[in-house]
């Protein structure tokens, strides 16, 4: 947190890329690289978070700037370790592991979750496997290749994006039908909270954790702006 020391915020081409500027100073990243944009709807979400800062700059308030600044300053020489970090979520994926009992419970997973996995299987030949056990069940190496080349696809800035979905919700195939824009974040986010919600109907809820979610979902919310058309 630090006293807003810049009155002016403005977008400007630089090649074939963006730059947002603060009083006409390039805006940097944590680590000193200036911070630049592939795509114009990029920097305009920046720009706006920066020109909507009061007397004092909240970093918090800020998670579209917080994003870019990672995808431009660390995503690209941690590609690999990202890709691999993806595949392990598809491996072990939330979305695969169902409840024996109560049936209620094992019913409301099979009616909203697995319309999800079929869908990833029809369209990015990711079919994933479900199971009752706590041991892990065994994945298609196919699949995997598909879900880690799916993620190689993208970009540094859909890349970071992905991970941080996929982290959020413990899911990548979650992470992965929002950034296709298949379901909205609010909605994966749902699923992705489907047994807590359960519990929370039974038991009642935690407001502390009710608290969390909210804002976690808001910054999800904001960040999924990123997702390009």
């Amino acid at each position: 947190m630090a006293k807003r020391f810049y009155k002016e915020v403005a977008i400007e081409a630089q090649g074939d890329d963006y730059i947002v500027t603060l009083d006409r100073r390039v805006l940097k990243t944590p680590g000193k690289m200036a911070l630049t944009f592939k795509h114009k709807d990029h920097a305009i979400l920046v720009a706006e978070e920066w020109r909507a800062q009061g007397e004092e700059v909240l970093p918090h308030t800020m998670p579209c700037t917080r994003m870019m600044n990672v995808a431009c300053e660390q995503t690209p020489s941690r590609r690999g370790e990202l890709l691999k970090e993806f595949r392990a979520y598809t491996q072990t994926d939330l979305l695969c592991y169902r409840s024996h009992n109560p049936k209620d419970l094992a019913a409301r997973q099979e009616q909203n979750w697995q319309p999800v996995l079929d869908y990833v299987a029809k369209n990015h030949g990711i079919a994933l496997a479900t199971t009752t056990s706590i041991k892990a069940v065994a994945q298609p190496e196919k699949s995997l290749r598909r879900a880690a080349d799916y993620a190689d696809s993208l970009d540094d800035a859909d890349l970071t994006l992905l991970l941080h979905f996929t982290a959020s919700f413990g899911s990548a195939i979650l992470a992965l039908v929002v950034m296709q824009r298949h379901l909205p974040v609010d909605t994966a986010f749902a699923l992705s909270r489907l047994d807590e919600g359960f519990q929370n109907e039974r038991w009642g809820a935690d407001d502390e954790a009710v608290e969390n979610n909210r804002l976690l979902l808001s910054e999800l919310s904001q960040m999924a702006q990123l997702i390009k058309e």
